[in-house]
């Protein structure tokens, strides 16, 4: 009998899940996002090389700001404090300061768990995905901000967020065909035509990395 009970306690405790930690997404990431916001009328589509190690994002993004189309192409340079807006088929480039400060891709220490689900099946392998979705409040020089973002169990994918500030309104954000490293590394190295660009002042593009 004794051992019976201990077998179905070592069965219980072998199938129990750990509770989910907050982590932080892999330093080198490629992949894709869509990102719709409230109150900019913002909804786009981009490409995005992200480079925590030496913070670096580089962006080619479409879609539409305001009612009208746009196309562009950003390489954030966080340590130079610089942003290149690039222009390949023209083989034209500004640059601009870059004021922001680098965040990377984590969940913060102080999120609160809202729980722990598959996305698609659990009835068979490959046909779902374990995800955890984490909400908190972040205090921005505008005001404090709210953020519910949701990444993988394994390996701390980010699938979505949602965020919400006075200045954004609503954020959605949905990532997907992300792939773990640099797909293609000269893509966070400014081109040669870029050599000559004088520094200039303005107002930087509204992306979904410097709204956060």
């Amino acid at each position: 009998m004794r051992a019976l009970i201990l077998f179905v306690c070592l069965s219980v405790g072998g199938l129990a899940s750990p509770r989910p930690k907050q982590c932080t997404s892999p330093p080198l990431l490629t992949g894709s996002f869509s990102v719709a916001t409230q109150n900019e009328k913002l909804m786009g589509f981009a490409k995005y090389s992200y480079d925590a190690l030496r913070k670096r994002i580089h962006l080619r993004e479409v879609g539409s700001f305001n009612n009208k189309t746009f196309h562009i192409d950003l390489l954030l340079l966080y340590k130079e404090g610089v942003m290149y807006k690039i222009n390949y088929k023209n083989r034209t480039c500004s640059k601009k300061p870059l004021s922001v400060e680098f965040h990377p891709l984590e969940i913060p220490q102080s999120a609160s768990l809202l729980g722990q689900v598959v996305l698609g099946s659990s009835s068979g392998p490959g046909q779902g995905v374990l995800v955890n979705t984490w909400a908190g409040e972040l205090k921005l020089k505008e005001g404090p901000a709210k953020y519910m973002s949701t990444v993988t169990e394994f390996g701390c994918i980010p699938v979505s967020t949602l965020f919400h500030s006075k200045k954004s309104g609503w954020v959605v954000v949905s990532f997907f065909n992300v792939i773990i490293g640099l797909v293609d590394p000269q893509h966070l190295i400014p081109p040669s035509f870029c050599e000559d660009a004088r520094l200039e002042s303005g107002e930087e593009p509204i992306t979904f990395f410097n709204l956060f």
